[in-house]
């Protein structure tokens, strides 16, 4: 079956980093286009990043670009983001996700607090 786990989540002071990591079971990793997703408190779930299958081409929320960089890693079946100059409004649950039409799958989400 589908498995996502997210890891590396924590509390940051503002402008620091944090690196975000997905290990991917249960599906041909390297066939999927993989994505991160946000939902800070009493809001709805964000899209983040997206990257390619080959990791080609990626994409960002225009509130992150810049600042945040997703990769992956095919051999690991892994997808990461690092998250770079965090801003307060960065603070949230972050996930992993991925596709297989009909079924979207979510990881567990880490937290991400950015406070001083």
């Amino acid at each position: 079956q589908v498995q996502l786990a997210e890891s590396g989540g924590g509390l940051v002071q503002p402008g620091g980093s944090l690196r975000l990591s997905c290990a991917a079971s249960g599906f041909a990793f390297s066939s999927y286009t993989m994505s991160w997703y946000r939902q800070a408190p009493g809001k709805g779930r964000e899209l983040v990043a997206v990257i390619s299958t080959d990791g080609g081409s990626t994409n960002y929320a225009d509130s992150v670009k810049g600042r945040f960089t997703v990769s992956r890693d095919n051999a690991k079946n892994t997808v990461s983001l690092q998250m770079n100059s965090l801003k307060p409004e960065d603070t949230a649950v972050y996930y992993c996700f991925v596709r297989r039409s009909p079924v979207n799958y979510w990881g567990q989400g880490t937290q991400v607090t950015v406070s001083s």
